[in-house]
């Protein structure tokens, strides 16, 4: 192939990389409006995380927040939190793949 078609196929590449950064810019915001909840396997405790990761709202069951034992506390909120950042986390995934055009990119899409 000449040194022209390299060049060809940089500025194309250039072109995709300028996208995929104004897409990764929208995808930020988007993620930011995006709300998932987890909650625990008794529903006792929900917690409300944003798509960028956030923590916004905890709620614990009164009859749970009453119990005297801590670790049965700690564990709930544990299994909740874990819960809704594991579906931030898959929100986050979709929109990133989105954002890059399906291209993985080593350290930000894996």
């Amino acid at each position: 192939m000449s040194m022209f078609g390299n060049l060809g196929e940089m500025a194309g590449l250039m072109k995709k990389f300028g996208e995929i950064q104004k897409n990764m810019k929208k995808m930020k915001e988007e993620l930011s409006a995006i709300e998932v909840t987890g909650k625990n396997a008794t529903g006792q405790v929900e917690v409300l995380v944003s798509g960028d990761f956030c923590l916004k709202k905890v709620f614990i069951a009164p009859a749970l927040a009453e119990m005297k034992d801590a670790s049965i506390l700690e564990s709930a909120v544990y299994e909740a939190v874990n819960n809704a950042l594991l579906q931030a986390k898959t929100e986050s995934a979709k929109k990133l793949s989105e954002a890059t055009g399906g291209i993985n990119i080593p350290g930000l899409t894996e």
